[in-house]
C-alpha cells in the first residue's frame, strides 16, 4: 500500500475537520432553510399593469422592517406580485396595500386579499424526486468505470470511487451547513455540480494510472 503523501495527508485532515464540523452543525441548529420552504405567509396582489419588482421589495421593507422576503411575479402577463414573508399580520397587510395603491395610484382593497398560509417544505422533499435517478446514474457509472479501469483493480476502482462521491458530497452539505447557504432552488444544482467535477477527478485519475501502466509495459 502506498504511502500518503504529505500534501494527501493535508487534504484528508481539512477534508475530516470540514465534514466532522458540518455533523455538528446539522446536530445542533440545522441547515439554514430558503425562506420559500419555510412555514410562511404569503399574499397576492393583482397590480393591472407593469412593475419593477425592485419597487415592490422596497415597499416590503418599509413594511417588514428589512426582515427577509420573497417578491415575485405571478401570472401570465406579469401584473400580480406575490408577496411572501415568515409572517403577515392584518395591519401589515394594510400597510403594504396602501403603499402598493400610493406607488402605483390604485384602488386595492385589503379586505379583500388573504392571508395565504404556507406549510413548510421538509429537505427529504427536495431531494426525494432526484434519489433514484441519482442512485441509478451512479450504479451505471460505477459498472462502466469497472469495466473500463479493470486492469486498475475492479474492487479497487468500486470501493475507491464510491468513496470519493460519498466524500465530496458530504463535504458540499458541510460546507453549505457551516457557511449557513440557505438550502433550495440552488442546493440540488450545486450537488450535481460536484458529482459531475467528482466523476471528472476520478476518470482523469483512472486514466493517467493506466496510461502509466501502459507505458510500464512497453
Amino acid at each position: 500500500m502506498k504511502k500518503l503523501t504529505k500534501k494527501t495527508k493535508a487534504i484528508c485532515l481539512i477534508l475530516a475537520v470540514v465534514i466532522i464540523a458540518g455533523i455538528v452543525v446539522m446536530a445542533t441548529v440545522g441547515f439554514n432553510i430558503e425562506l420559500s420552504m419555510q412555514k410562511n405567509n404569503r399574499i397576492e396582489l393583482y397590480l393591472e399593469k407593469d412593475f419593477e419588482i425592485s419597487d415592490i421589495k422596497n415597499i416590503a421593507n418599509e413594511v417588514f422592517q428589512n426582515k427577509p422576503t420573497v417578491i415575485q411575479k405571478v401570472e401570465v402577463f406579469g401584473d400580480t406580485v406575490s408577496i411572501t414573508a415568515n409572517e403577515i399580520t392584518d395591519e401589515q397587510k394594510q400597510q403594504l396595500v396602501e403603499k402598493v395603491n400610493e406607488k402605483y395610484s390604485l384602488e386595492l382593497n385589503a379586505d379583500s386579499i388573504e392571508i395565504e398560509k404556507i406549510p413548510n417544505e421538509r429537505i427529504r422533499d427536495l431531494i426525494n424526486p432526484y434519489i433514484f435517478g441519482f442512485v441509478l446514474a451512479t450504479g451505471l457509472i460505477l459498472v462502466y468505470m469497472i469495466l473500463k479501469y479493470k486492469k486498475l483493480g475492479m474492487l479497487n476502482i468500486l470501493i475507491k470511487s464510491l468513496c470519493i462521491i460519498v466524500i465530496a458530497q458530504s463535504t458540499l452539505f458541510s460546507v453549505i451547513a457551516i457557511t449557513r447557504i440557505p438550502v433550495g432552488r440552488l442546493t440540488i444544482p450545486m450537488v450535481i455540480v460536484v458529482y459531475l467535477f467528482t466523476l471528472y477527478a476520478l476518470t482523469h485519475n483512472y486514466e493517467n494510472k493506466l496510461e502509466k501502466i501502459k507505458e510500464e509495459n512497453k
